[in-house]
């Protein structure tokens, strides 16, 4: 066995990386770029339009091939645009590659997660994020297992206990033995598990699936009939009939909407990726942009995981001077490094005005912690409800109004006693403190609220707590709170959604109910979260979305990822999304025009016995001049309006006018007009 204070040798290092024993983490979200080759290629449109191209080559009409060219390059331009998207969006994943500090042969080295192996020395102390399953083999630490469990009370972990990658270090210092690599983590099973069955829900794929499905099922015996009705009843020759045919195949098949689609919502992701906004599922777009409620975790949402001194009230008659020398003392000899003690120095600059003899680390378990200084005696800091007795009644209306109170005490005596404390603890000040909300948050809420999107704040954080901060954000149903840990039975999750915008105390399993309680009452539901807690509910929305410093697990799953950590940037996302379902619905409405009156010319050649009057070539240049550049074109038009009605239907009821006119004006052409074969095909060209 290695010798755990010198830890793994490369030697050692390299043996484990052959058997496989390296810290890989889960397989990103982007397709890869064969599966992105794959996508584009092996398509129902391709397979059709490559038919009739077969077709037409096999009865020597080449020139009528020449739309082969065109989904060929509908085909190239695709996959250069997914491969550019995937790239940016690789490349952004790589910037939030987590590190951690190891002994290797005898001394601490920082790599990558990734390069983890089994039984690395893990040297973790505060705000370390631990990035393996591992085991405590010398120190004490406590642990924030929030992004685990939803509970935010740190856990102390000694010798021999075992660690969860995705939690925190908040205090103290200890090497810990890796036990777990990989998809083996607890928090990648998580992740995997989280993943199983989560299909993408987009209604241009269903939209486009059943245009497909439509002009399969028409084109084949409208494509045999043609056919027939050519060779059999109008005494054409078999070539003709077969170019006449083609011509009408051609016209039902919107071959550019693919194509359109595509690169809308790719163009949408490159632009997004700019502004470090990381779309890993390409049509998370189009969900975010139809989403009408919002849930939002307070934590790392909300705020930004800091805290900030509101107010600092002063409890003793010790001259001031005398009691900011202590407590900026113990600040200068404390090991601990949360929020909190982060809050505390900025109120009071740490300098070691006394010199410390003796520490005792904050516990989560005691909930105190205390520095014993020389020639002054011992600073204590910690809850309230422990150090004063009884607790003044300023700070108790400070606590019933759901903000965080700090109680800083002094002894006379040098303390050494972990596990009790002096009789006598005269107080000093009670500090309050607030989370700090994150900049543009009102104005953010604001704009959704203004864009008709519900907003729902879920946090496991006590009530007060959770509704105060809603409050302070700019919530405007801040008051309809509910706290879930109060709830006898099963809840009623239906009733919950309808009736309240703030859950408090929610669990994991909870989140999730609440999730589906809002789809089942038929609202699009954007789930936001940090943490391997909110991995279940971010699964359950129609649209996920994840902070960069919260855990790799809810990266991992979610589709949008802030790369910033900032919420305030989603309505660049919804923006951007409008943006792409507009212009996709208003140049879809084009395409279809050619359809609707391809397949009613075809059924009205085959009823009255004319040749279908329009040549593949033709309808090429139809494609190409009429329906593909300047429907391209309008994309450059911005129209970032609230999505109403359903793509399909409102590109269709567009199109069916123009579609019917055009229909009308070849059937009198056909039908009147004293034209030879070639001639009619140019007149109706022109209509």
């Amino acid at each position: 066995m290695e010798d755990k204070q010198q830890g793994l040798t490369e030697a050692q290092v390299q043996e484990r990386i052959e058997r496989g024993e390296e810290n890989r983490t889960v397989e990103t979200v982007t397709r890869s770029r064969g599966r992105i080759v794959r996508d584009h290629l092996f398509t129902l449109f391709n397979l059709l339009n490559f038919a009739i191209a077969g077709l037409l080559f096999a009865v020597g009409a080449y020139s009528n091939m020449l739309f082969i060219a065109i989904i060929i390059a509908n085909i190239v331009i695709g996959i250069a645009q997914d491969w550019k998207a995937k790239r940016l969006v690789d490349e952004l994943s790589i910037l939030n590659r987590p590190t951690v500090r190891v002994l290797r042969d005898g001394r601490e080295q920082r790599i990558e997660a990734a390069r983890l192996v089994r039984d690395d020395q893990m040297i973790l102390d505060s705000g370390c994020q631990i990035c393996s399953d591992g085991q405590v083999e010398e120190g004490v630490i406590e642990v924030n297992e929030s992004l685990l469990t939803g509970e935010s009370d740190p856990v102390t972990k000694q010798k021999g206990d075992e660690l969860y990658s995705g939690s925190f270090v908040v205090s103290g210092r200890a090497r810990a033995r890796v036990v777990h690599v990989g998809a083996e983590n607890y928090a990648a099973r998580l992740v995997n598990e989280a993943r199983k069955e989560k299909k993408v829900e987009s209604e241009l794929i269903g939209s486009m699936g059943k245009v497909t499905r439509f002009t399969s099922m028409l084109i084949v015996p409208l494509g045999i009939a043609l056919y027939l009705e050519a060779v059999f009843l109008r005494q054409s020759p078999a070539e003709e009939a077969v170019v006449s045919s083609a011509a009408a195949l051609l016209g039902m098949l919107p071959k550019g909407l693919v194509l359109l689609i595509s690169v809308s919502l790719a163009s949408g992701v490159i632009r997004l990726a700019r502004k470090k906004i990381l779309v890993q599922n390409i049509y998370s777009l189009e969900t975010l942009a139809h989403v009408d409620t919002l849930c939002l975790d307070k934590t790392g949402t909300l705020t930004d995981g800091n805290l900030r001194v509101r107010r600092v009230i002063s409890l003793a008659g010790l001259p001031q001077g005398e009691m900011d020398a202590l407590v900026s003392s113990y600040l200068a000899a404390s090991s601990d490094n949360n929020a909190t003690f982060r809050a505390l120095q900025e109120a009071f600059p740490a300098r070691e005005i006394y010199h410390p003899m003796h520490q005792i680390p904050f516990s989560s378990a005691r909930k105190w912690g205390s520095v014993s200084l020389a020639g002054a005696g011992t600073v204590f800091v910690g809850a309230p409800e422990r150090l004063l007795d009884p607790l003044p009644e300023n700070l108790t209306e400070e606590l019933a109004k759901g903000r965080r109170v700090v109680a800083v005490g002094y002894s006379g005596s040098l303390w050494e006693d972990a596990e009790n404390l002096p009789s006598r603890i005269q107080p000093l000040y009670g500090v309050v403190l607030e989370d700090t909300i994150r900049p543009g948050t009102k104005e953010t809420l604001t704009f959704f609220e203004r864009e008709g999107v519900d907003i729902r704040v879920i946090s496991g954080d006590h009530i007060k707590t959770v509704s105060m901060t809603a409050k302070r954000a700019g919530l405007r149903r801040w008051q309809d709170a509910v706290d879930l840990s109060a709830l006898e039975g099963e809840p009623d999750y239906d009733a919950l959604c309808r009736d309240y915008a703030v859950f408090a105390r929610v669990t994991p399993g909870q989140k999730r109910e609440l999730v589906r309680a809002m789809r089942r009452q038929g609202h699009k539901v954007a789930m936001t979260g940090d943490g391997v807690n909110d991995l279940m509910a971010l699964r359950e929305a129609d649209c996920s979305i994840a902070v960069a410093d919260g855990s790799d697990a809810s990266r991992q799953l979610a589709q949008v990822v802030l790369l910033d950590s900032d919420f305030t940037h989603l309505p660049q996302v919804v923006m951007e999304g409008r943006r792409v379902i507009h212009n996709v619905t208003r140049t879809a409405a084009v395409f279809f025009i050619k359809t609707i009156y391809s397949t009613l010319v075809s059924i009205l050649c085959l009823a009255a016995g004319i040749p279908f009057p329009f040549i593949p070539i033709q309808i090429t240049l139809v494609d190409a001049c009429i329906e593909a550049w300047p429907s391209f074109l309008t994309i450059l038009e911005a129209d970032t309006s609230r999505i109403r009605g359903s793509f399909l239907r409102t590109a269709l009821n567009k199109a069916l006018p123009f579609g019917l006119t055009v229909t009308v004006m070849i059937a009198v052409v056909s039908l009147t007009a004293p034209f030879e074969a070639a001639q009619n095909q140019t007149s109706c060209t022109c209509c």
